[in-house]
């Protein structure tokens, strides 16, 4: 026992330092966390006084602690088992297999991530792309939302700047969780968004496990309260004009919805712009049936460098006016109400066509709407003249005229889709350039259920 023994030094410094690697996780990592934990909690205290929705205690739960629930959740475990006889794999083999599921799709939210970063990123691009206008506020009927209800901002998609416009204009509302599709999974880029409280989905995913598990995580944060934003036409608008609502999402919270206990509230908000940035690509995969987008990397930077350098020479403009309303919220409890059986059809339809109704009418799009419908060149004067009995006759929509002067939006509109070479310019008028006509249409197709 009292033998000497000679050990090589590497394999000494090696034993010391495993037994500090395990001192340190039994006894210095957890107070470490547990120190950090409680600096978080007095900051989101803090946060939540001035938010109008506070952040949810489910929100900020411990990732593995959220998976573990997920995972022994009732009907995710009954799903496990359906999905082992139905693929002949052992019952652990499909647990594994639902665990990695819930490891993509639970998030792993930072308030400081959120409110210290994002928020400040949402304003800078949003401030530096465009001139950001609210175009219209239902402030009652935000106000008069109780409190003990879960909050679903539902919104038409334009462009992948929708996150960031949306993010910045609710900032003082509350975090907002995003679903967001598979263009998000890419790291380093996939850490960030799941730090921002998103969780992931696969849209076209035909797995019933992976759907049973999503399922039931949008269950669990829709009853506990965690203030959601979603897309419910499920992608992108490929040619501007707002798509036919799909029902995954939905009927996931309306599924099991008895309005008993906590009341899920729906905030219709329509965005619009006077440029998608992305508008290109977009009718791109228009043309090839929707197969997918073909956005190069080295596109994307050169643009980016190329704003950069303009911003430098002093020769930068915003790419024109970008707006957002927000409309009438509606509360599923009454919608389900007077509807027996399965409400989520025609829950997806009366969300679609509120937010319809509130879309933001700009110059750009107003102006395409105009040439678009000529049959012979306009003059400037007589394009204006359309403009204002259009402003007339959309007495409810909401438009946004700068600087309440109809002569700049008509000259906003003309300017921008001319050096765009949507339109061309003879003699003096200005008429459809026929190669452009789809991307004129993308522009006209944003606000067509409007003028019809």
């Amino acid at each position: 026992m009292t033998s000497t023994v000679e050990l090589p030094l590497w394999l000494f410094i090696l034993i010391l330092l495993f037994a500090a690697v395990t001192a340190a996780s039994h006894l210095l990592f957890p107070s470490v966390r547990w120190f950090f934990r409680r600096r978080m909690e007095r900051a989101v205290a803090r946060l939540n006084q001035r938010l109008e929705r506070p952040i949810e205690p489910f929100k900020l739960a411990r990732r593995h602690d959220m998976i573990q629930r997920l995972m022994y959740s009732p009907d995710v475990t009954a799903a496990i088992v359906e999905h082992a006889r139905a693929e002949g794999v052992p019952e652990n083999v499909a647990f594994q297999e639902a665990r990695g599921y819930a490891r993509e799709i639970v998030p792993s939210f930072s308030a400081s991530a959120y409110f210290g970063f994002a928020i400040r990123l949402a304003r800078f691009l949003s401030r530096a792309l465009y001139r950001v206008r609210l175009a219209y506020f239902d402030e009652i009927g935000l106000q008069n939302i109780p409190k003990d209800s879960t909050v679903v901002f539902v919104m038409n998609h334009r462009s992948n700047m929708d996150y960031v416009l949306v993010t910045y204009l609710a900032a003082q509302r509350s975090a907002l969780a995003y679903a967001v599709g598979e263009w998000a999974r890419v790291w380093p880029l996939s850490r960030l968004i799941k730090a921002m409280g998103a969780y992931f989905i696969r849209r076209k995913s035909r797995n019933a496990l992976y759907r049973r598990v999503l399922a039931r995580y949008v269950r669990l944060a829709t009853d506990g309260g965690v203030t959601q934003a979603m897309f419910p036409e499920g992608g992108l608008s490929l040619d501007g004009a707002p798509r036919e609502p799909r029902l995954g999402l939905l009927k996931y919270i309306t599924d099991g919805f008895d309005g008993t206990t906590r009341d899920v509230v729906f905030v219709p908000v329509a965005l619009n712009y006077d440029r998608v940035l992305e508008d290109r690509i977009l009718l791109e995969a228009l043309a090839r049936g929707g197969q997918g987008f073909r956005a190069r990397i080295s596109v994307i930077v050169g643009f980016f460098f190329k704003q950069i350098w303009l911003r430098l020479r002093g020769r930068y403009h915003k790419f024109g006016y970008a707006a957002v309303s927000f409309g009438h919220p509606l509360s599923l409890a009454e919608f389900a109400r007077s509807r027996r059986g399965d409400v989520t059809e025609a829950l997806a339809q009366e969300l679609m066509q509120r937010i319809k109704a509130v879309v933001p009418v700009l110059p750009v799009p107003m102006i395409a709407a105009i040439l678009e419908r000529a049959e012979h060149p306009l003059s400037r004067s007589a394009v204006e003249a359309e403009f204002a009995g259009w402003v007339v006759k959309l007495k409810e929509a909401h438009i946004h005229l700068p600087r309440d002067d109809l002569s700049y939006a008509t000259e906003v509109g003309l300017r921008t889709l001319y050096q765009r070479r949507m339109i061309l310019r003879e003699n003096g008028c200005y008429i459809a350039n026929p190669e452009q006509a789809a991307a004129l249409g993308f522009y006209a197709n944003s606000i067509r259920h409007l003028l019809s």
